[in-house]
């Protein structure tokens, strides 16, 4: 079940490779998120010292959270993957020019997981090209159901 999803990142970038990674929550931050108190719109993952972060998610306090922590809505948050998956995702940001990208936050077997992806940057041209055929694709669903609506 998903909670949120980074729409932008389909937009600006071309993902090749999709990998599953849980987070490093606090119990406040569970709460928010199932609550559905967060936003991936302006996050990204890096790769530091051999682990993997996601920066810049902002998840929103709720105003029941405790009194005795002071909750950061855009902390940096660990991501949990395995050695050999973290080894794979180093080699191709680091030597073939991928991106890591937070694709979407969803629920998995009760625990609270990101999808992020591989992938490369579009350029200004191949953005115009997936919205030419996005629109086209919209365009064929309308004729077609016209044309249903007509022969019958």
């Amino acid at each position: 079940m998903s909670i949120t999803d980074n729409k932008k990142a389909f937009h600006d970038y071309f993902i090749e490779e999709r990998y599953e990674a849980g987070l490093m929550l606090e119990g406040w931050e569970v709460k928010s998120i199932r609550a559905g108190r967060s936003n991936l719109k302006e996050s990204y993952v890096v790769l530091k010292n051999g682990a993997v972060y996601l920066i810049g998610c902002h998840i929103s306090p709720l105003p029941t959270a405790s009194t005795h922590i002071h909750p950061d809505p855009t902390r940096s948050r660990k991501l949990l993957l395995h050695a050999a998956e973290i080894g794979k995702l180093i080699g191709k940001v680091e030597r073939a020019g991928y991106t890591l990208v937070p694709l979407n936050l969803h629920f998995s077997k009760g625990r609270i997981k990101l999808e992020i992806g591989l992938a490369k940057g579009k350029k200004q041209h191949d953005k115009r090209e997936s919205d030419k055929e996005r629109d086209w694709k919209r365009e064929q669903s309308q004729l077609m159901k016209q044309s249903k609506s007509r022969g019958t």
